[in-house]
C-alpha cells in the first residue's frame, strides 16, 4: 500500500506539513552545530532534499565536532565554513535557526523572501567547560539531539509532533 491510500498507516499530510525541498541550517560560525545538521540531513535523507549550512560569521571547523560526527560514521571533515552572504543561492523553503544570533540574522536575510524561518534552540558545546570527557559529552549530546530532531523532522511518515515552520 503506497503512502496516502485508504488505510494506509501514514495519511497524507496537508501541504504545509509536507518536507521542504531545500533547507539551509544556520549557526553564528558554521563550523559546529549546522555542518553537524546539514549533515545528518545529506545522511538521512540524502538527494531527495537539498541541504545547506551558513553562518553569521565564517569560523574555523571544530575539530571536536568532526571527531564525534566520525563516531557515528559521518565525514565532516571536507567542510569549510561560510556565511549566508557566500551563498550562491537563496531558494530555500526553510531555514532552521541553531542559535539566537543566526535566528535574527535568518529574519533579516529572509524580510522579502517567501521562506520559513525555525528557531532550534541548540547548546553550543564549544562554551563548555571541564574535563575532556565532560565536553566531549556536551558535542556527543549535541550530536544525538540534532540527529534525532532532523530526522523526525523532515520525516513526512513520521507521527511525532513536529515544530511548524
Amino acid at each position: 500500500m503506497s503512502e496516502g491510500d485508504a488505510g494506509s498507516a501514514f495519511p497524507p499530510q496537508p501541504a504545509r506539513a509536507r518536507r521542504p525541498q531545500a533547507v539551509l541550517f544556520a549557526c553564528s560560525e558554521n563550523c559546529l552545530r549546522s555542518p553537524m545538521a546539514e549533515a545528518f540531513g545529506r545522511y538521512y535523507f540524502g538527494r531527495s532534499v537539498y541541504f545547506a549550512s551558513a553562518g553569521v560569521r565564517r569560523g574555523e571547523l571544530d575539530p571536536l565536532a568532526t571527531a564525534v560526527m566520525e563516531e557515528v560514521g559521518i565525514d565532516i571533515a571536507g567542510h569549510r565554513p561560510h556565511t549566508f552572504e557566500d551563498l550562491e543561492d537563496a531558494s530555500f523553503d526553510l531555514i532552521v535557526t541553531l542559535s539566537p544570533e543566526a535566528h535574527h540574522k535568518a529574519l533579516e536575510f529572509t524580510r522579502t523572501l517567501a521562506v520559513d524561518v525555525v528557531y532550534w534552540p541548540t547548546l553550543d558545546p564549544s562554551a563548555v567547560e571541564g574535563t575532556r570527557e565532560h565536553v566531549i559529552q556536551a558535542y556527543r549530546s549535541v550530536r544525538e539531539s540534532l540527529a534525532k530532531r532532523i530526522k523526525v523532522f523532515f520525516d513526512p511518515r513520521s507521527a511525532a509532533p513536529r515544530d511548524e515552520p
